[in-house]
């Protein structure tokens, strides 16, 4: 049986134990609120640890074709579609797998409700229910680039663009106003959505409450979660409710694990370089911004130790972040552990500078390593083909 340290770095692993304690706890909100839970796949694609997620949820939230067609192939749920912007060339392909498309705007439900319309009048066809995506103005996020209610935001209609009825057909309403959020963001979030936009609950089937739910987060209150989603409910009972947190489903279930190469000092600032870069493989580091954990370093500077920034082998001079502490100085082929590197970070890694893509494993609950994927040259050239 391999040993995690005979794996040359870098690497991505995947506990099995920390992915089903997230859908366990996933698992009981939707049983004990009645709610529906779908993943996100914006925030994971591994689709091998598909066979553990669909034990305990099978549906999911797609915003692109590639996306859907992964959950059809793999996850084999249903599909619940949201994108910004839908075109001729996409939307009949979209009907075709989803159960339910949301709507960013009343323009493009309008443009394409006749081709919906028609789909659900042919005899054998699914039903696809449409929803529109709406804005209820409430800002609980602090990091702008995550915050889709800022002023003059691209994402959904506020009260004010609707009329006096939805737009006919329109059977369910759609918001997503949180991210890696508590229940108690969702209450004020759900609070405004209510003042603003429940004269209209009443003609509608169903409502998404988006994503950004970190349920799966030490310290969150679930219980909380459960009473609001219960309450919420109980107003409306006629209404079934949906969920699509990205987060909360690989929350700390995986790390990146990296080799230091050099260290450069430079006017009394260390710089460990390791074989990873926060550009390629991290980039949710320099977007957020945020500085994840390393298991090898001290608690926080209080505790002493040497200082040293964390540089990426890109040749970015802005792939690095820091600073982290160190109880002995760092040398090179030491191996460093980033914690909490899964959700939204395997999907949005690139190739930038053709530098080593990480391998990919999974640690499953036996203890067997497995090797979900390794890349290599051809990966890279093929990008540009």
């Amino acid at each position: 049986m391999i040993n995690i340290n005979e794996i040359p770095t870098p690497f991505y692993i995947v506990y099995e134990e920390r992915l089903r304690r997230n859908l366990q706890i996933i698992r009981r909100v939707c049983d004990d609120a009645g709610v529906q839970i779908i993943m996100a796949f914006k925030a994971n694609a591994l689709w091998k640890t598909f066979p553990v997620i669909s034990e305990y949820v099978r549906a999911s939230t797609a915003s692109s074709l590639n996306e859907m067609r992964l959950s059809l192939d793999y996850l084999k749920g249903s599909v619940h579609t949201y994108c910004p912007v839908y075109t001729d060339a996409t939307f009949p392909e979209f009907v075709k797998g989803s159960t339910h498309i949301t709507f960013n705007s009343v323009s493009q439900y309008m443009r394409f409700s006749g081709m919906l319309e028609e789909w659900n009048a042919t005899p054998g066809h699914h039903h696809v229910s449409p929803g529109l995506r709406v804005n209820p103005q409430c800002s609980v996020i602090d990091t702008d680039i995550y915050n889709p209610c800022l002023p003059g935001s691209r994402f959904g209609v506020t009260a004010d663009m609707l009329g006096d009825a939805l737009p006919q057909g329109v059977e369910g309403l759609h918001f997503h106003a949180l991210c890696e959020s508590s229940a108690d963001d969702l209450e004020k979030v759900l609070g405004a959505f209510e003042s603003q936009f429940g004269h209209w609950l009443p003609s509608v089937k169903w409502v998404n409450m988006g994503g950004g739910h970190l349920m799966t987060r030490e310290g969150y209150d679930v219980d909380k979660l459960i009473s609001l989603l219960k309450d919420f409910r109980s107003r409306y009972p006629h209404i079934s409710v949906i969920m699509e947190p990205g987060s909360a489903f690989t929350w700390r279930t995986g790390d990146l694990v990296a080799s230091v190469l050099d260290v450069v000092d430079n006017q009394g600032i260390k710089t460990a370089i390791i074989d990873a870069s926060f550009a390629c493989h991290m980039p949710d580091c320099l977007e957020m911004p945020y500085k994840p954990v390393i298991s090898e370093a001290l608690p926080d500077a209080g505790t002493g130790g040497t200082a040293y920034r964390m540089g990426g082998n890109s040749c970015l001079s802005g792939d690095y972040v820091g600073d982290w502490y160190f109880a002995s100085p760092l040398i090179p082929g030491q191996r460093l552990t980033f914690e909490d590197m899964n959700h939204y970070t395997t999907v949005k890694t690139n190739m930038f500078n053709g530098i080593q893509h990480p391998s990919i494993w999974y640690a499953a609950a036996d203890g067997t390593l497995v090797c979900l994927r390794r890349f290599g040259y051809e990966d890279y050239r093929d990008r540009m083909d």
